[in-house]
């Protein structure tokens, strides 16, 4: 093996890796897209961001995730569920050792990264890929440490990642050719048959979920920024519900756009990066967003581009809307440098409702705010996941089931907890459909929504009266400064008020359904906050 740059003390023969080609160690972004562009990886932007196709794979691939059942003490705390899926550390093995036996003579680039802002927290990781982009991707999403230290650093966790590898569906203890695999006595995740980017870091943010509630801190699938006055602000939300788009507010510092954790100290990114979504970027709407894309070394996945000049058309889905935007956290401008602030004044629980049902906004009790998060309900958006082509209802616990390797109350405990410590203000934000569900009704404008977003932060609604719904008990400003009054209720957006009426029931009773397997672990005063069937 011939090592490009300074190897690391720990060597890759730690791994049982041997006879690879070239070792390209903790290579320079410039030198990760000359070697993509070299092996056809992908096309450079007019701007010089690396636009690369992950194939088939154009979102995660849930039904392909395991994680090893060792048998060890720790992993009795697992929550062994149909997401989280258990493999045997026999096809683990197998699997791994065709993995050695796939890397032998390729080129092979190696990342010495870190996870976790606040340095108590911090963990150490290694990201191993046969791609260069994907390379690339996992030094813009996580922490970069002093170049100098990385030959030091012993990882914590590894993730190696061989698109090109894929498994024998059935033999292997897989579904597919595809796998994710999540070893926490090996501390490695194995990632073949999928180039998706988004792979790797929510391989990362599953191990952090898993490590992190031991030690008495709060992981959150979120985006979090601060006001100049200093007041913190969480958006929880799954993927395509606006937490990248809304936390990236001029008038605001971005903490981080996508995972957090809430310790006694306050609230601290996981990442050094943000991995944003690109369909229908606009640069008037989105600065923040579209300014750090069009940058030398940020990672465009599957968007459409002209052939000749380069030029992307973020409108055009034909590949997938589930397209994306890596790119370091720098590149944002107003950012707050060290990754952590202080405990959160407000809280939104983001859900892009394909129903046209919910409110835009409505300010939640901590018993509903508990009941929300543990529901986790939003609209499946198209690309998101693979075989997902138009929206569907979805509830992901705690907006982020498919990374917690642990009971969803276990997380759910601990934010009641933190809510209540700190006084934090909840509210459930609706980015999704109004005046009717998908098809009928139109997207919620985003200035809307931002409108909504700063009448919270700034107090606005203080002074303001609410209303009661009658499906949900949702709490439901009059007005806000700089939106119509006649689009705060969803039922007045409806022509058709009967019709709305038939959608909320249905939306209720789905609430309800749902929430039926929670009601062992959870007290009467959050079951009584949802909606009555």
């Amino acid at each position: 093996m011939e090592n490009i740059g300074i190897p690391g003390k720990y060597g890759l023969e730690n791994y049982g890796i041997k006879n690879a080609g070239k070792i390209y160690w903790n290579a320079q972004p410039a030198i990760l897209i000359a070697e993509a562009l070299k092996r056809g990886e992908g096309v450079l932007s007019p701007e010089g961001a690396i636009m690369a196709s992950t194939g088939a794979h154009t979102g995660r691939s849930p039904k392909d995730k395991f994680i090893v059942d060792n048998g060890t003490e720790e992993e009795k705390g697992i929550d062994w569920t149909s997401v989280n899926v258990k493999i045997s550390p026999e096809n683990y093995e197998k699997i791994y050792q065709k993995m050695l036996g796939y890397v032998q003579g390729k080129d092979l680039f190696v990342a010495d990264l870190e996870a976790g802002a606040d340095e108590t927290y911090r963990l150490p990781i290694r990201v191993i890929t046969e791609y260069a982009w994907s390379n690339l991707f996992a030094n813009n999403l996580f922490l970069r440490p002093d170049l100098s230290k990385r030959p030091d650093q012993i990882p914590g966790f590894t993730v190696i990642c061989v698109p090109g590898l894929e498994a024998i569906k059935g033999e292997d203890g897989t579904n597919s050719g595809t796998f994710i695999i999540v070893n926490f006595l090996k501390k490695i995740v194995l990632i073949g048959g999928s180039a998706y980017a988004g792979e790797i870091k929510k391989s990362i943010f599953s191990v952090m979920n898993f490590i992190l509630p031991m030690k008495g801190v709060m992981t959150m699938h979120c985006s979090a920024n601060v006001g100049k006055d200093g007041d913190t602000a969480l958006f929880f939300g799954l993927s395509g519900t606006g937490k990248t788009t809304l936390s990236s507010d001029p008038e605001r510092l971005l903490i981080g756009d996508d995972e957090h954790g809430w310790s006694d100290t306050g609230i601290f990114n996981f990442e050094g990066g943000c991995y944003a979504k690109m369909i229908k970027l606009s640069q008037e709407h989105e600065p923040l967003i579209w300014n750090a894309v069009h940058r030398f070394s940020a990672v465009l996945e599957n968007c459409v581009y002209d052939e000749i000049n380069h030029e992307i058309d973020f409108d055009d889905d034909s590949i997938t809307e589930n397209t994306r935007g890596a790119y370091p956290i720098n590149f944002i401008d107003g950012i707050v440098p060290e990754g952590h602030a202080g405990h959160p004044k407000n809280v939104f629980m983001l859900t892009a409702d394909a129903s046209g049902v919910l409110p835009p906004i409505s300010r939640l009790t901590q018993e509903q705010a508990m009941y929300y998060f543990m529901s986790g309900y939003t609209s499946k958006l198209a690309g998101t996941e693979t075989g997902i082509t138009e929206p569907q209802p979805s509830f992901s616990t705690c907006f982020g089931q498919p990374f917690l390797p642990l009971h969803p109350s276990v997380y759910a405990e601990m934010l009641g907890k933190k809510i209540a410590e700190h006084d934090s203000k909840v509210w459930l934000l609706n980015t999704g459909w109004s005046g009717g569900p998908y098809g009928v009704g139109s997207r919620f404008k985003l200035p809307y929504t931002r409108a909504f977003v700063r009448a919270a932060l700034t107090g606005a609604f203080d002074a303001v009266e609410f209303e009661k719904e009658p499906f949900f008990g949702l709490e439901i400003p009059t007005s806000c400064p700089g939106v119509p009054s006649e689009v705060l209720n969803p039922r007045d957006t409806w022509a058709d008020k009967a019709a709305y009426d038939e959608a909320a029931k249905k939306l209720a009773a789905a609430f309800v359904k749902n929430f039926a397997k929670y009601e062992a672990r959870t007290s009467k005063a959050i079951i009584d906050a949802g909606p009555k069937a």
